[in-house]
């Protein structure tokens, strides 16, 4: 069996900033939780919130000194640059809007970046940042953070190594309840909001972890896509449905279907994925399990830390077989990939093959699956153009 093994990191820590987190803020909370349990890197810098006092008081409440809780993003990543023992690299958390001019300051003061998703509003900014990140030889995360399951790394290995043939079919899904009724009477919601959200809601929220889960584990490319988005809750301006076949290169199909008005269902991330010699289901309400098939043969449910797993699995599995492992340690997963990267970078050392995470061009494939949707549907659900941004 594979015994839980203490994955925390080696050497001295990284310090890493945080842009947005202040009082309320839930993402940021997880992305620090999530980087607390690799102890590959300190908080020591950030800027919280807009507002001057709130800023200062979450500051305070996090342990980060005065002198470095600073007013703007420019002002800390000019001034961090300068440092000697300047942030090694930057979180931001904040809504979509924001991402490009931040992650872009970043960049240009020399400071690798971790982004939240979709990560710009636009395609051309997407790759752009790619641009910029590759031309100043910095690491740039995208937190798709459901790719660093356990699980779902060993799905990407069997589907390599060949065990499902020729995948034939994908399903896939991503259904929560969350914006079945119109919240927006009562408190901002920000991602029902073209101005800060971008042209989706939905699609863009959620459909876009879609898109990156499959792509992760299967590796195949989107040819075209025929999109429907619909918006249910009378008022609000961004859909909150979607239904989306894909046809990829290759002449493999799938269907997708994000959803935020899926009444009973709270984070429902699955996907099935059917080959010409087997197939996997995987939901990441219950991670900690996989149904796999071998054609002529009984179903399995492998579990993770279970025997039969291979390296992929393995490396990242931090509790021994029967314990309960969830969505912090994938966080963590995905955060000791690119920390442990930055050092390796810094001493001269190649990128370990399992310690991977999703770059900055995984984003930018999002950010162009959001937009063909958005024109698919516009257009009557006719077949678009779906294939990755060309660099």
């Amino acid at each position: 069996m594979i015994e839980g093994r203490d994955l925390g990191a080696v050497g001295p820590r990284l310090k890493y900033g945080l842009i947005g987190g202040g009082a309320g803020s839930f993402i940021a909370a997880v992305h620090r939780a999530g980087i607390d349990m690799t102890r590959a890197a300190d908080l020591v810098a950030g800027c919280f919130s807009r507002d001057a006092g709130k800023n200062k008081a979450a500051g305070r409440n996090l342990g980060v000194a005065d002198d470095r809780v600073y007013s703007s993003c420019a002002e800390m990543a000019a001034k961090e640059s300068a440092r000697e023992d300047g942030v090694d690299f930057v979180v931001i958390a904040t809504p979509n809007d924001t991402h490009y001019a931040m992650s872009k300051a970043f960049l240009e003061q020399g400071i690798n970046v971790s982004c939240d998703k979709p990560l710009c509003l636009e395609v051309e900014e997407a790759l752009d940042l790619e641009h910029t990140a590759r031309a100043k030889d910095l690491l740039f995360m995208v937190t798709y953070v459901y790719t660093g399951y356990p699980l779902v790394r060993h799905a990407r290995e069997l589907v390599q190594k060949g065990a499902l043939g020729d995948i034939r079919v994908v399903m896939a899904e991503y259904a929560q309840d969350w914006l079945a009724d119109r919240l927006e009477d009562d408190k901002e919601v920000w991602r029902t909001d073209p101005k800060q959200a971008g042209v989706s809601c939905c699609v863009g929220d959620i459909g876009t972890h879609v898109e990156n889960m499959v792509h992760f584990v299967t590796g195949l490319e989107i040819d075209r896509v025929s999109a429907t988005l619909s918006t249910f809750v009378k008022g609000r301006a961004l859909d909150d449905n979607a239904l989306v076949t894909v046809r990829y290169k290759g002449g493999a199909v799938g269907n997708y279907w994000p959803s935020q008005v899926a009444i009973g269902r709270e984070n429902g991330l699955a996907f099935r994925i059917y080959g010409t010699e087997g197939a996997l289901e995987w939901r990441q309400e219950n991670p900690n399990e996989m149904r796999y098939v071998k054609k002529g043969h009984p179903p399995m449910t492998l579990t993770r830390a279970g025997n039969d797993l291979g390296p992929a699995a393995a490396r990242w599995t931090r509790m021994p077989s029967g314990h309960p492992e969830g969505l912090f340690a994938a966080w963590a997963n995905i955060y000791e990939a690119f920390c442990n990267t930055i050092k390796n970078k810094a001493q001269g050392k190649p990128q370990d093959e399992l310690e991977i995470f999703p770059t900055a061009y995984d984003g930018a494939r999002g950010v162009k699956f959001v937009h063909d949707c958005v024109k698919s549907s516009g257009l009557d659900s006719v077949w678009v153009d779906g294939s990755a941004p060309a660099l």
